[in-house]
């Protein structure tokens, strides 16, 4: 199967790339695509554990396969960095512990040789069964220190030939110097990747932004796709990059996360099946609402006609 490819990056980690690619695959599996989300590698504490087998994806790639209604596949992610301190990680590779590095070594020997090859492999793999991949990007592709080895954003991008939809938070401020400077610090070619913008978790009046879209999309030369408003949900975080609260409560919120996760979608566990059932039904109900709003706020007809294609 040819799937069709749509790639989500961010101005910066935090601003909703995790929660938008949810969004949009509820959105395409309502619309009755099959569709996969795919991130090349991440960087998360959360992991979920592939059912019947010891293998581990990042959580956020078992939610939004939740969201696609599809199981759950190592392919969804193939490379996952389980940070451990002191610039070490625990590296795993199509689900599977490999080793502890520090961030120099995977940088110099792992990411461009074998790490590479294992995500596009993956990637290809997961390409055969579905009609639509939606991949996502990790921090900002333009991170010019780590850029040239920046396999989770336009270079994974490039080698695939996935349009990329940039989003940006604006909420923290800095929207638009955000989303021209991000553009600014890409080669020509990955700038000519980018198909649109998209800009999030707004509060307030969409009128009051018409001046500075109008500015930045002469800019930029690029179309802004919509203006997400702030939505509050009960959908577990990334936990590397959401960080709007306190240490204590970022630590709280991550023990709910787990324990909902866990109880929600993790088939391996001995938690009564009646209570697994609910609170699966309230995740998935709980995506729902949170994509509709995502749906009504963008030209989504734009995204699968002018983008996806």
């Amino acid at each position: 199967m040819k799937s069709k490819l749509l790639m989500i990056q961010g101005t910066s980690s935090g601003a909703g790339k995790s929660m938008l690619v949810t969004a949009l695959c509820r959105i395409l599996i309502n619309k009755g695509f099959k569709v996969a989300p795919f991130k090349s590698q991440n960087m998360s504490s959360f992991t979920y554990k592939i059912q019947n087998t010891d293998k581990v994806i990042a959580n956020a790639q078992a939610i939004q396969a939740m969201a696609s209604r599809a199981i759950p596949d190592c392919n969804m992610n193939p490379i996952l960095l389980k940070p451990i301190g002191n610039s070490k990680s625990r590296i795993y590779t199509n689900g599977e512990f490999l080793s502890v590095m520090e961030a120099k070594d995977y940088y110099s020997d792992f990411v461009l040789n074998k790490g590479l090859r294992i995500a596009l492999d993956a990637f290809r793999e997961l390409r055969k069964n579905y009609e639509i991949i939606i991949l996502e990007g990790a921090g900002s592709p333009a991170e010019i220190n780590i850029q040239k080895y920046d396999i989770a954003n336009m270079i994974f991008a490039a080698k695939v030939n996935a349009p990329v939809i940039l989003v940006s938070d604006i909420e923290r401020g800095g929207c638009f110097a955000s989303i021209l400077g991000t553009m600014m610090l890409l080669r020509p070619s990955h700038q000519r990747l980018v198909k649109g913008i998209l800009i999030n978790k707004f509060r307030g009046d969409n009128a009051i932004l018409s001046p500075a879209i109008k500015k930045i999309e002469s800019k930029i030369e690029k179309p802004i796709l919509g203006i997400i408003p702030k939505i509050d949900h009960n959908i577990p975080k990334e936990d590397s990059l959401d960080r709007d609260n306190s240490d204590k409560e970022i630590k709280q919120s991550q023990k709910e996360n787990k324990k909902t996760y866990a109880r929600s979608i993790n088939k391996n566990d001995n938690t009564d099946e009646n209570q697994k059932a609910t609170d699966q039904s309230a995740l998935d109900a709980e995506i729902s609402r949170f994509a509709e709003k995502v749906e009504s706020s963008i030209n989504m007809d734009y995204v699968l006609k002018k983008i996806i294609g």
